[in-house]
């Protein structure tokens, strides 16, 4: 009696997902095409990895939308050290801490103040390439949700220069936010590639930063990228901590994201300039 060949249903899911599902087997092995692509999805890791942060494109990118910016780098001399030395990349190096501390009231230089509500720092993380690609591009889409959630509370909420930090870990939004005297940090980073996603963005809200926060005390908004989470969702989700953080004065394990529900129960709300998603 001859079997009935049925056709396998995870083949036609591939065509929804770049998750590496349904690649057959060759004997015990798997056939070679799948094996090749796994090599060059491994290679792409390890470049966006070591990819030098292109600081001066991101600038000029933020520059041509309005943005100020300012320039940071970490106690990590260099990509190297930065691999092997986490703590490193959580710290400012000297220089970078000079620079914060001439753009405070009272600071060296007497430059003036930058305290503000929300400030936003991009750092490469362990995907520049992330960061070179959707950092732009979600600040230019947050920027507005930010302002109307302020608006909201009838003040509008103050936003502080982008910060373009090297070598950086997420922590050193901390000491960045602190430093410049923010009431929340959003903080861009290039997340850990994966095999099937090397330009990964991650964003972390933290209420009232300070060196030696923990991870407990930050919201985390994560694989933001058109093969995950759409820019312009990150965008709405980021604004909606943004405003409750503001309002309640917490931000990590207390602050749950309700921005979907919040979404729901407010349908008739104006729509962004977009028109895709509703405002908070």
């Amino acid at each position: 009696m001859s079997r009935i060949s049925r056709p396998d249903p995870w083949t036609e899911l591939r065509a929804h997902t770049a998750a590496r599902i349904a690649l057959g087997r060759s004997g015990a092995s798997l056939p070679t095409a799948e094996l090749l692509r796994f090599g060059v999805a491994h290679a792409q890791a390890r470049d966006a990895v070591h990819l030098p942060f292109d600081v001066d494109s991101v600038r000029a990118e933020l520059l041509a939308q309005g943005f100020e910016t300012l320039e940071v780098e970490s106690a990590a001399t260099d990509r190297a050290t930065y691999l092997h030395r986490p703590d490193l990349g959580r710290q400012l190096s000297v220089r970078s801490r000079e620079l914060l501390a001439r753009c405070v009231p009272g600071g060296k230089g007497g430059k003036g103040g930058t305290g503000c509500d929300v400030l936003c720092v991009a750092g490469d993380g362990l995907s520049a390439l992330a960061v070179h690609r959707h950092a732009a591009a979600l600040l230019i889409e947050l920027r507005p949700r930010i302002e109307a959630a302020g608006l909201h509370e009838f003040a509008r909420l103050r936003l502080g220069p982008v910060v373009l930090a090297r070598q950086a870990r997420v922590a050193l939004g901390d000491e960045i936010g602190a430093a410049l005297q923010a009431r929340v940090v959003v903080m861009l980073l290039g997340e850990r590639p994966g095999l099937s996603s090397p330009d990964s963005l991650g964003a972390y809200v933290t209420w009232a930063p300070r060196v030696g926060c923990t991870d407990a005390e930050r919201n985390c908004v994560s694989n933001i990228r058109p093969e995950g989470l759409a820019i312009a969702e990150a965008a709405r989700k980021l604004a909606w901590l943004i405003g409750a953080a503001q309002q309640l004065g917490i931000t990590g394990v207390s602050l749950k994201d309700d921005s979907d529900g919040a979404l729901l129960a407010a349908p008739l709300r104006a729509l962004p300039s977009d028109g895709d998603d509703g405002a908070i």
